[in-house]
């Protein structure tokens, strides 16, 4: 099972998007606060639509909190548009953790800073990201391909 994180997220329709991706593809999600909307807000649940209720989910109060029980931070893997490495080019495994950050900035230097391994979804020069349920979608979408690839 993928552990999908979203550090700080501030659009709950993205957020119930990635619920219900999470749902589909049978991973956990991740959720570090501060939220830019409340948990049980009504776009959230109509993003998610019924499937919120089948989602295996949990809130931190910070990163700290989340990062204290990782239990292999070598598997911790953060998307960033300014990184070097392109996720098509990572080794995923079953268990492993893909971090993403809020929709408008992206994930902070100081939780970038934590972990080694930054990736990047290749993209064209015209933009500046994709939208973040997209993004868990293409990662998502190449981790579970490779994992299941390996059985």
């Amino acid at each position: 099972m993928l552990n999908i994180v979203l550090v700080e997220p501030e659009i709950p329709n993205n957020t119930g998007n990635i619920g219900r991706l999470c749902v589909g593809t049978e991973s956990r999600l991740h959720l570090i606060h501060p939220f830019g909307f409340v948990i049980n807000d009504k776009n959230l649940k109509r993003s998610g639509l019924d499937y919120w209720v089948h989602l295996d989910v949990t809130e931190y109060q910070n990163v700290a909190e989340w990062k204290a029980q990782i239990p292999d931070l070598s598997r911790v893997f953060l998307m960033s548009s300014h990184a070097k490495k392109s996720y098509l080019e990572t080794d995923f495994q079953d268990g492993d953790w893909l971090v993403f950050g809020k929709e408008s900035k992206g994930l902070s230097e100081a939780v970038l800073n934590e972990f080694p391994n930054h990736l990047t979804i290749p993209m064209s020069s015209l933009i500046r990201s994709f939208n973040i349920a997209n993004s868990v979608a293409f990662v998502i979408g190449e981790a579970k391909r490779q994992i299941a690839s390996r059985l």
